[in-house]
């Protein structure tokens, strides 16, 4: 009875012992995975030299060309978090920013259903991790390439003239990555609905471009709602976008948008939650 019960604590001992040591090894892949996955979207990206190219072509027209010919009809007042009146391309310079880190996470999106065309998905989620994981590694990669695409374009636009003061580059790195999570993972749940590559582009026509136009991107939040259309200021109010782009525009200026903040975390979480959700459920064929 004796010997039976010194063997019992030394099996529980051992097991303990095991358990404890598995900790170590289960944080090892997680890391991994976290380096193998961005490094495979890394090499993708300087692969592709266009998508660098495409992806500053697409705001510096916005801000070189249609914010130049408003410029001379339209500036903004002194709103939060501007301390006096603003030229049009410093208003819409967060909005911009915006849209890297939204067009950014549409190709992440791309590349998901790319893989699992080709069946590259399969051999991911093959790895010994929860897919939670593996997707949270994905979503990290590509707001990482987000984050180091709109650093390139706040480059851009120094050599022209539209800056924000130095503090805020700063200030931008923890909003940019918020707001990138966010869009990544809304980008990563529409992958879901996604069964061809060949329909990601009337995705981006319904879902980038009213997201981008019905936001307070291109005008102040108070302007559509107090307005001649105050539809279109409630349906910004409600756009996720919106709020990552006035987080983005008070970082930029050292201050923080709480309710913003709230809301880009909010999303986020749920958009990921939906995600991994809509992987576990339908396990990629």
């Amino acid at each position: 009875m004796e010997h039976s019960s010194a063997a019992d604590s030394f099996t529980r001992g051992a097991e303990a012992t095991v358990s404890v040591s598995a900790r170590p090894a289960f944080s090892a892949h997680i890391l991994s995975a976290f380096a193998a996955v961005a490094l495979r979207d890394a090499s993708k990206f300087l692969r592709q030299r266009g998508r660098l190219l495409s992806s500053l072509v697409r705001p510096a027209l916005w801000l070189f060309v249609f914010a130049a010919g408003f410029q001379s009809v339209a500036g903004v007042s002194a709103l939060a978090p501007y301390e006096s009146h603003v030229t049009y391309q410093e208003y819409v310079l967060p909005g911009l920013l915006g849209i890297v880190l939204l067009f950014n996470g549409m190709q992440s999106s791309l590349s998901m259903v790319y893989d699992r065309e080709m069946g590259m998905m399969r051999l991911l989620l093959t790895a010994p991790l929860p897919r939670p994981v593996l997707l949270l590694a994905k979503l990290c990669s590509g707001a990482l390439l987000g984050i180091a695409q709109a650093y390139v374009f706040l480059l851009v636009c120094l050599l022209f003239g539209i800056r924000i003061p130095w503090t805020g580059w700063l200030f931008l790195l923890p909003a940019m990555l918020l707001g990138a999570l966010m869009l990544g993972s809304l980008a990563l749940f529409l992958s879901l609905a996604i069964r061809q590559i060949e329909n990601f582009a009337g995705m981006m026509n319904f879902v980038i471009f009213p997201m981008f136009f019905l936001s307070s991107a291109l005008y102040p939040l108070q302007t559509l709602q107090q307005g001649a259309a105050p539809p279109i200021g409630w349906v910004a109010a409600a756009n996720p976008f919106t709020y990552a782009v006035e987080l983005m525009r008070f970082a930029a200026y050292g201050g923080l948008d709480l309710a913003a903040c709230a809301v880009v975390a909010v999303a986020a979480g749920a958009f990921f939650i939906l995600s991994a959700a809509g992987y576990e459920a339908r396990r990629v064929r």
